[in-house]
């Protein structure tokens, strides 16, 4: 029993993986946050805050905060060591205005502590996507990266996915997240009743040496409960609605019938990630 918790330690982590594995291995939950107030927001990180890493200012909804309530956000997330970045669109937003340092000089004045570089709406060279990382990076930011387009339909190409990881990485990424949009239907991984497409799956695996630079984006509870149990509690996931981020974390650890099963293992399992 552990003096902050009346809780047995098995009881709060079945899994044995959340925890106590090294906090570098341990899976990052990126929350999509679409437009809620500042209580709920407080709320969130209040009830949620220990077990998320990222949250997203879902699109281009930045602009479209009075500065002071959004820099009463950003200060609330940093306060409460998380990332919060706006969302890919409204980079991409920038690219295509061609306003790309006007955006980076608000970010950092803002507060900002991440910045999404994606083209799931326009097309991008891989010289200018390298160059928006970079330019990241200078500024102190961190940088995720986005994989796939949003248009209805569109799939994921295995070895392209594995092509852009690796620049991406070498530019200075985190992480390279795969699409899935806010909805989750019929977009990258996910067929148009939101499972997942088991075979492009075991291409990426084929064509990826490691998955540990992946961030699945996966708002659907059964898309969540797929991933956990193809490559385990520690894996990376991403778009999470903020309703749904403390009972992620229940499924994590054992902590819900979709994965009881991580708390019935004798000795820790060697997950792929």
């Amino acid at each position: 029993m552990t003096k902050t918790s009346f809780w047995h330690r098995t009881m709060h982590d079945p899994s044995g993986y959340r925890d106590y594995s090294p906090a570098k291995h341990k899976g990052k939950t990126m929350v999509i946050d679409k437009g809620i107030g500042l209580n709920a927001f407080a709320d969130l990180i209040q009830v949620a805050g220990p077990y998320m890493d990222v949250i997203k200012l879902g699109f281009g909804t930045a602009v479209l905060y009075e500065p002071e309530f959004l820099q009463r956000k950003i200060e609330l997330a940093r306060k409460n060591g998380l990332i919060i970045m706006p969302g890919g669109t409204l980079l991409e937003t920038a690219v295509q205005q061609r306003l790309t340092g006007s955006f980076f000089d608000s970010v950092c004045e803002l507060g900002f502590n991440g910045i999404e570089v994606s083209d799931g709406t326009i097309e991008m060279s891989r010289k200018q996507r390298t160059e928006l990382i970079k330019e990241g990076k200078q500024r102190g930011l961190l940088v995720l990266t986005e994989y796939g387009k949003k248009t209805a339909g569109s799939l994921i190409d295995p070895e392209q996915l594995a092509v852009t990881a690796d620049y991406d990485l070498a530019a200075g990424a985190a992480w390279i997240t795969v699409e899935a949009r806010e909805s989750g239907i019929d977009v990258g991984l996910f067929d148009e009743k939101g499972n997942c497409r088991e075979q492009t799956i075991e291409q990426i695996l084929t064509e990826m040496t490691s998955q540990d630079c992946l961030m699945w984006e996966a708002p659907l509870k059964q898309q969540q409960a797929y991933l956990l149990q193809q490559f385990g509690p520690n894996v990376h996931l991403g778009n999470i609605p903020p309703s749904d981020a403390l009972a992620l974390e229940a499924m994590r650890r054992g902590l819900r019938s979709d994965t009881f099963e991580f708390g019935m293992r004798e000795e820790p399992a060697h997950y792929m990630i």
